[in-house]
């Protein structure tokens, strides 16, 4: 392919010290390219993040920027950028200059070979916890088990999308959304990229604890029914022990005489049943939760401001 055009998708959140100098870095590496645009998706930001969009764009026309009405999510922040995309390959990554820009004419070299998606692996440095590499380790194994997909650990939201594969993830119609699982399962030729990410260029970061036991849930559910059938087993074996014990009383007291009594066991038990009935009855109400959510047909996202020339999503 002679003639492309390059587009880069960043979600953004309260990132506004991170725009001016993602952008310094991309733009001279872009200009070699064709044709190129970079998309900046403000997710509800409560700081300056649209403001320093709307600076960008006025000076350079090839940036845009589509800002959403309140906070959707970083998944959902991916999904609006893939929609408003033009180019023939896109590229999403991160606002906080950790996913590093100079792997993107590496990127779209690999692309240009034939591979529909060139996906980044994050290699732990040295400065990283030793509870956040295993919390990741363990994250990506229990994904791989529930789902079935063979994900590698580290894998990240930093990759290039042919345009064929951006129209299938366009026209993608759930509402949870864990596109890293759900690129992987689309199929198309893959190829790896390891990178060591740079530091974080300014602010802290918003992934809490709890958006990311939430995308991890969301990643499991998502692509397989196998915490229900955990369930179901789960309720089977406690079923049975519960009968294995009941037998034992029956025994104690027809053959031997003997009373079983101490209300700390009693207790125990019906703690411990109490606890996986609610546990199993939790997953199936995450399940029902998810269709309930899915029937209500409510747009994945609302944009309120776009630098779009009349432009709708796809």
């Amino acid at each position: 392919m002679k003639q492309f055009k390059v587009s880069i998708v960043v979600p953004a959140y309260n990132e506004e010290k991170n725009l001016v100098p993602l952008s310094e870095a991309l733009l001279p590496l872009l200009k070699q390219y064709d044709d190129y645009e970079i998309i900046f998706v403000n997710d509800g930001s409560t700081d300056l993040t649209l403001e320093k969009c709307r600076e960008l764009h006025k000076k350079d026309k090839k940036i845009q920027f589509i800002s959403f009405s309140r906070n959707f999510g970083h998944q959902v922040a991916l999904k609006a950028g893939l929609d408003f995309a033009t180019g023939d390959c896109v590229i999403s990554m991160d606002a906080d200059m950790q996913h590093p820009p100079r792997l993107i004419p590496q990127m779209v070299e690999l692309w240009q070979k034939g591979n529909d998606v060139v996906y980044t692996i994050r290699q732990d440095s040295e400065n990283q916890s030793f509870i956040k590499k295993l919390c990741s380790r363990c994250y990506y194994f229990v994904f791989r088990f529930f789902s079935g997909l063979k994900l590698p650990s580290g894998t990240a939201d930093f990759r290039l999308l042919d345009r064929k594969v951006v129209r299938v993830v366009q026209n993608l119609s759930e509402k949870t959304l864990f596109l890293r699982g759900m690129i992987f399962w689309l199929g198309f030729k893959q190829k790896a990229l390891l990178y060591t990410p740079n530091k974080r260029w300014a602010g802290n970061s918003h992934y809490t604890i709890r958006k990311m036991l939430a995308l991890a849930f969301a990643g499991a559910v998502s692509f397989s029914v196998k915490p229900l059938r955990i369930a179901t087993y789960l309720g089977l074996i406690t079923a049975f022990l519960g009968c294995l014990f009941t037998a034992y009383v029956l025994y104690m007291k027809l053959w031997n005489g003997a009373v079983i009594s101490g209300w700390a066991s009693i207790m125990s038990v019906l703690l411990i049943l109490g606890g996986v009935q609610l546990f199993i009855m939790g997953i199936i109400g995450e399940y029902i939760g998810l269709i309930f959510i899915e029937t209500k047909k409510r747009p994945l996202y609302i944009v309120e401001e776009k630098s779009f020339d009349n432009k709708e999503p796809f």
